[in-house]
């Protein structure tokens, strides 16, 4: 398929105001959160909710991190997700649970996001 990159906006969901946008974040289906710096996080207020969460990396590698709440908005699509505090070394992706709150769904022939349709009602 292929990889791309895609800019967002996240926002702290208490403190809206308190944003800032991230710029080549990686689509990563593989992963099921999505990983942002935590100087990031933590500069626009974003708090850890979840702390010594356990990660299993592509490498087989198992990690610690943090884990907080943010609403991430990619064009006119928005939601609220769990976010990793990515620490430095760690990559900057856009997982497979935000993509789903999104509701949008990867094109890969033209390495875009689209919208993904009319939700389920049952």
């Amino acid at each position: 398929m292929g990889t791309f990159r895609v800019d967002c906006e996240l926002e702290n969901h208490v403190q809206r105001k308190k944003s800032a946008r991230v710029a080549g974040l990686l689509v990563d289906t593989g992963s099921e959160y999505t990983w942002v710096s935590e100087l990031l996080l933590k500069k626009i207020g974003v708090v850890p909710e979840k702390k010594d969460v356990q990660f299993v990396m592509a490498n087989g590698q198992t990690v610690t991190r943090t884990v907080g709440f943010a609403i991430i908005r990619i064009g006119s699509h928005f939601t609220i997700d769990e976010v990793v505090f990515a620490q430095k070394g760690d990559l900057q992706l856009l997982g497979a649970r935000t993509l789903e709150g999104l509701n949008l769904t990867i094109d890969s022939r033209q390495k875009k996001l689209v919208a993904a349709g009319p939700l389920p009602a049952a």
